[in-house]
């Protein structure tokens, strides 16, 4: 089964999410998407006066992939990666962030908001979330699993009455 990359709990969800919505909050921007590389959405955000945004699950695994076919094209020509993308139709944009090895942020917009705003804001956000993630990973790594006295004794009690042991 594959799994996210990184999950965001708490706290630091929440931070994120903050990241998110000061982001829309300053470029008007409608959605806001933070998305690990596997394709998994960690945290998002949508505009309030936004339009019912289309199926997250399916926009982060495309973005993902996107992300990783513009990865496989700078290598082709020598870079050694391309750190934003962005593309631009009739009715809507998308800029894409790296944030991280193993996120991205991704930003849909409409025509009308200026593309530099955003990839100025979209910068800054991602370099907030890189703080956040880092601060995630490393929380993580840190944290222990520990079984508290009453579920040790209580297991092995059970244990014990399983295989006759006294």
């Amino acid at each position: 089964m594959v799994e996210p990359a990184i999950a965001l709990f708490g706290a630091t969800f929440e931070e994120a999410s903050r990241a998110l919505e000061d982001l829309l909050d300053e470029t008007r921007a409608l959605y806001a998407l933070l998305v690990d590389r596997k394709g998994f959405v960690l945290a998002h955000r949508e505009a309030v006066w936004a339009e019912r945004p289309p199926e997250l699950d399916s926009l982060a695994t495309l973005i993902a992939g996107n992300a990783a076919a513009t990865q496989a094209l700078a290598e082709l020509l020598g870079e050694e990666r391309f750190s934003e993308i962005v593309h631009q139709g009739k009715n809507r944009g998308i800029y894409v962030e790296e944030v991280s090895d193993l996120a991205l942020l991704a930003v849909i917009f409409e025509p009308t908001t200026p593309v530099g705003k955003i990839k100025l804001v979209g910068k800054r956000t991602a370099d907030r979330l890189r703080g956040i993630i880092k601060k995630a990973m490393a929380d993580a790594s840190s944290a222990r699993f520990t079984l508290d006295s009453e579920y040790t004794e209580s297991a092995s009690a059970l244990i014990d009455d399983l295989f006759g042991e006294s």
